[in-house]
């Protein structure tokens, strides 16, 4: 029976899902999950399918996003942009996706060609780049490694997320340990080929999180109670001899693929493959090997003579720990079984024992030298806790790692973003007959623009308020201040103000605050801004200056390349 031959349809063009009314809700409906997730007193957000199955608890945005089912096409690629981001930097994805749907909300809306929005918005974030980039720009704040204050302060705001479910007292801990996990890393030795050792974190589920801590060295969790029959205090201390393996040692016969194995009869390949595991077994006993360490499977029968012989096993290992073990040992993975060992490819260790956390054993390998590996135990009371929290410190990690190539902060808490805002506004009354030729766009045009802008950004800093409390933004240093809800009128200013998002300028007499969006404008505004003598460094609220900048590139290109988007080619078949 013939097969029918179906003709391939052909692909539809549209620009119907670009309709301002239809993406402008598809945007304003992701903005909405998105805003309401930001900063640290956010909503947690649970996920789940139709038919059941695991729920997720987050408010991260890589959690997040690539968790979300999403059906428009312009939404679809602004949730890659976003994870792109993440994905290099680690941070600000909610702050990156929220300024991108405001940017595209609000040029969608206005009466505009969408070129001429394009063009504007480029020159807005130039404008915002090269001042941030500058030497008077006041929201940057040097990072001085010789004093951990302010990196303290850059890793607390990390780690205070709300799936966390961390006490102050908490975030104040587990900010300390991810730093000093962090120094542990950092090699002393200067050289050319030297780099970042690994920071190896260990969820632990069930326990307080004040029972965290740093270890120096590596934690390889046990699983099955014969590996501790061994008797560890029999080793010889400061040289404990260690074998990696990378390749299966579970004795399985290698796929042929296409081909076919042709074997004499009365050949059994399952009994040679583990024939040649029990020769391996034998020079690795004979070689004085203490431990042996496999990222894969061991066959049971040579774990099991193995451990007969006195030597510690450990397999499943993972990909992910290979790296930190073969540094911290100084071993070279091997490869192959059906070869001798060379000498050189044994790792040594000082000591290795025993440890418990909660429910879990642990082998704890103690490097020989000053080795920078080192592991952190993060402990917290639930499973989407401790969840949220690896997440938060790998991130954490990952910017104190930019950090150290550029070691900058910017100010948090929305205050960089309203600065910014203000400092956009009066450019944009000031741009010369020249910039609006090379634009092709009227002053009018220009102004209408660079106001949507500034709002864009005053609204995505003005979205880490949840809980009914009003912005506002100060006439001098032009920084976001919150005030709690429902305040009675006529209510004296210090009982109002206390001090910045930031927390880096503290209210005065002679502020003067206003709400921001209602057209006021912003009479002076005198750069570089004069920062206060007395202030406390490690009660900053701070973000990364490199992940801002770039969250801030991709939030302005991703909108307008959503702005000057005119049709859609789909796929029908």
């Amino acid at each position: 029976m013939m097969a029918s031959i179906v003709p391939k349809i052909a692909s539809s063009c549209s620009s119907g899902q670009l309709n301002s009314d239809v993406l402008c809700q598809a945007l304003s409906t992701l903005r909405g999950i998105v805003e309401s997730c930001y900063g640290p007193f956010g909503r947690l957000k649970l996920i789940h399918n139709a038919v059941g199955g695991y729920v997720l608890t987050t408010s991260q945005s890589s959690a997040l996003l690539r968790n979300l089912s999403v059906s428009h096409p312009v939404i679809k690629l602004l949730i890659a942009s976003v994870l792109n981001h993440v994905s290099r930097f680690s941070d600000s994805g909610l702050f990156t996706a929220i300024l991108c749907c405001n940017l595209a909300e609000n040029a969608k809306q206005l009466n505009i060609l969408s070129s001429h929005i394009v063009k504007i918005h480029k020159h807005l974030l130039n404008i915002c780049l090269d001042y941030l980039t500058s030497e008077e720009c006041s929201c940057k704040i040097q990072i001085d490694f010789s004093n951990s204050k302010t990196l303290l302060s850059l890793v607390r705001t990390m780690i205070n997320k709300p799936t966390c479910m961390l006490t102050t007292k908490e975030a104040d801990y587990i900010s300390s340990l991810v730093l000093k996990a962090f120094f542990y890393s950092i090699p002393s030795v200067i050289g050319d080929n030297v780099s970042l050792g690994k920071m190896q974190i260990v969820p632990i589920e069930g326990q307080r999180v004040t029972d965290s801590c740093v270890l120096s060295g590596i934690l390889i969790e046990i699983f099955s109670s014969p590996s501790t029959t061994v008797d560890i205090t029999k080793l010889t201390f400061g040289y404990i001899k260690i074998a990696v393996f990378n390749v299966s040692m579970s004795g399985d016969v290698v796929d042929s693929g296409n081909g076919t194995w042709e074997v004499t009869p009365g050949f059994s390949p399952e009994d040679e493959s583990l024939a040649q595991l029990l020769k391996v077994g034998k020079q690795l006993v004979c070689d004085q090997v203490h431990l042996v360490l496999c990222q894969r499977v061991i066959h049971p029968v040579l774990k099991q003579y193995l451990q007969e012989q006195q030597v510690m096993v450990g397999d499943r290992l993972g990909v992910a720990l290979m790296d930190p073990l073969i540094q911290i040992t100084g071993a070279q993975s091997i490869s192959s079984y059906y070869h001798p060992i060379p000498p050189d490819c044994y790792g040594i260790v000082k000591n290795l024992c025993i440890v418990k956390f909660g429910f879990k054993q642990f082998l704890h390998l103690i490097p020989n030298e000053n080795k920078p590996v080192c592991s952190l135990l993060l402990c917290n009371r639930s499973e989407a806790g401790v969840n949220e929290l690896k997440l938060v410190c790998q991130s954490a990690e990952h910017v104190l790692q930019l950090t150290l190539k550029e070691p900058l902060a910017v100010l948090g808490g929305g205050c960089t973003e309203f600065h910014l805002a203000t400092y956009v506004g009066h450019k944009s009354q000031s741009v010369t007959d020249e910039a609006l030729v090379e634009l092709g766009c009227s002053r009018s045009e220009y102004r209408i623009v660079a106001d949507s802008f500034c709002h864009s950004l005053q609204r995505t800093a003005s979205s880490l308020e949840h809980d009914g409390g009003e912005n506002f933004i100060d006439t001098k240093y032009s920084h976001r201040w919150s005030v709690l809800p429902k305040m009675p009128l006529h209510t004296d200013w210090s009982e109002v103000f206390s001090r910045c998002a930031c927390r880096l300028y503290t209210a005065e007499p002679n502020l003067n605050w206003i709400v921001p969006g209602n057209g006021v404008a912003i009479i002076s505004l005198e750069l570089p801004l004069e920062r206060p003598t007395e202030y406390l460094p490690d009660q900053l609220v701070l973000d990364s200056y490199s992940v801002k900048l770039n969250a801030l590139q991709v939030a302005v290109e991703t909108a307008n390349l959503i702005v000057d988007l005119q049709y859609v080619i789909q796929d029908q078949n």
